[in-house]
């Protein structure tokens, strides 16, 4: 490799999404130095549609840490969900059950909120870089090289190197395979989101089973919204006209109650696939992952960009008492500490998810059994509380 000039900080952040300004602020708090850097422009990460529900926990981390309270300003506070199947909806009343709520949100505000605050406290973030290698993760001295948006090569050195780089993980490579251990579910369908210019057809979402698959209503703006459909995995949206989606949505949502969606043009056409996957361990010398580089959830139970900012929550409180009290020891429980709750988020999506998907092949018994599941959980005020807690954040 060619010698570069090398910059030393205490941790290098590779992934500038916001797991890894979220963990750069918070070591900034504990006056922790740190760089982070991202493959992605900032204008490109500001523009990817992603998960917009947060539980009461990272409302409280954005707010509380002073990274900006415009979450409660701008954001719309949801005090619980419908269940909606057999054509009728059950409230699942997050309030009353457990005395929480989440918040309408999107990522993407999330992620500007993020990087204004680093900007604001003078925290070094780097856009746009290519070439990105990691390198002596178990050394004493990990680095980072790569090369800047203006074609300068660099070479970063640090004490702890973290991956927060997302599914596609150059980091989470580094663990060596007969060290590590892979999880993995891949689902048989998919969601064909849709971006529309329409009004609200309700304050809150709704998640709707019925024989004709799964649909989840969200919202965006009082004139923009998100909603979801369940599709095969392999399936064009080029070949579905804005007729022939409302008509699925229409259909899927048709109830003895009347319900309609409120229509309007589609502006956004996409097919996300299902997919549960976690890597263990996630230290290795002193490498540490976090978030999508370690772990990802099916969208049903809203957990992905919960379960980032909680593991950089404790990836902070090990690296500072790694690094502030020489308790490098710390470091050795941060991987069971992130999976304890990993992996209850692990259950409660593919509870979500195979709960209100229809499986293609499915018996009688099969559907039947499904729908019994669900009047389980609307009947029972156990069951419907286990559903509030789970989906608005187990306590910290």
């Amino acid at each position: 490799m060619d010698q570069q000039p090398i910059t030393r900080t205490t941790v290098g952040i590779v992934g500038a999404g916001p797991a890894g300004l979220m963990l750069s602020h918070l070591l900034a708090l504990s006056g922790i130095e740190s760089i982070a850097i991202d493959a992605r422009s900032r204008t490109e990460i500001e523009h990817t549609h992603r998960a917009g529900i947060l539980e009461r926990d990272s409302v409280r981390l954005l707010v509380d840490t002073g990274v900006s309270d415009r979450v409660l300003v701008e954001g719309h506070e949801h005090k619980g969900i419908d269940l909606r199947f057999s054509g009728v909806s059950h409230r699942i009343d997050f309030q009353s059950l457990v005395g929480a709520s989440t918040w309408l949100y999107p990522h993407a505000d999330v992620f500007v909120d993020l990087a204004n605050a680093r900007s604001r406290d003078g925290g070094d973030v780097r856009f746009g870089v290519t070439d990105t290698q990691v390198v002596d993760v178990t050394s004493a001295t990990p680095g980072i090289v790569f090369t800047e948006e203006d074609g300068t090569r660099r070479e970063v050195r640090c004490d702890y190197l973290v991956g927060a780089d997302g599914s596609r993980s150059i980091c989470r490579r580094e663990v060596p395979e007969a060290l590590r251990r892979q999880y993995f579910r891949e689902y048989p369908f998919a969601w064909f989101g849709i971006l529309a210019q329409a009004p609200r057809s309700a304050e809150e979402l709704i998640y709707a089973r019925s024989d004709a698959g799964f649909a989840l209503i969200s919202q965006r703006t009082d004139t923009v919204q998100r909603m979801y459909f369940q599709c095969d995995a392999t399936e064009d949206v080029d070949r579905w006209s804005d007729e022939q989606i409302w008509d699925q949505l229409q259909t899927r949502l048709a109830g003895e109650d009347g319900f309609r969606l409120a229509e309007g043009p589609i502006l956004e056409k996409t097919v996300l696939p299902f997919r549960s996957f976690v890597q263990e361990p996630m230290r290795y010398g002193n490498l540490l992952l976090a978030g999508d580089a370690a772990h990802t959830v099916p969208p049903t139970g809203a957990k992905g960009l919960n379960l980032a900012l909680a593991d950089v929550r404790v990836l902070a409180e090990t690296l500072e008492l790694a690094i502030l009290k020489n308790d490098v020891d710390a470091l050795d429980g941060y991987t069971a500490r992130a999976l304890d709750r990993v992996w209850k988020a692990q259950h409660f999506s593919y509870w979500m998810t195979t709960m209100l998907h229809r499986v293609d092949g499915a018996s009688d018994f099969d559907v039947q059994r499904q729908l019994g599941e669900l009047r389980s959980i609307v009947e029972s005020d156990a069951g419907s509380t286990y559903l509030a807690e789970a989906y608005t954040g187990w306590p910290r």
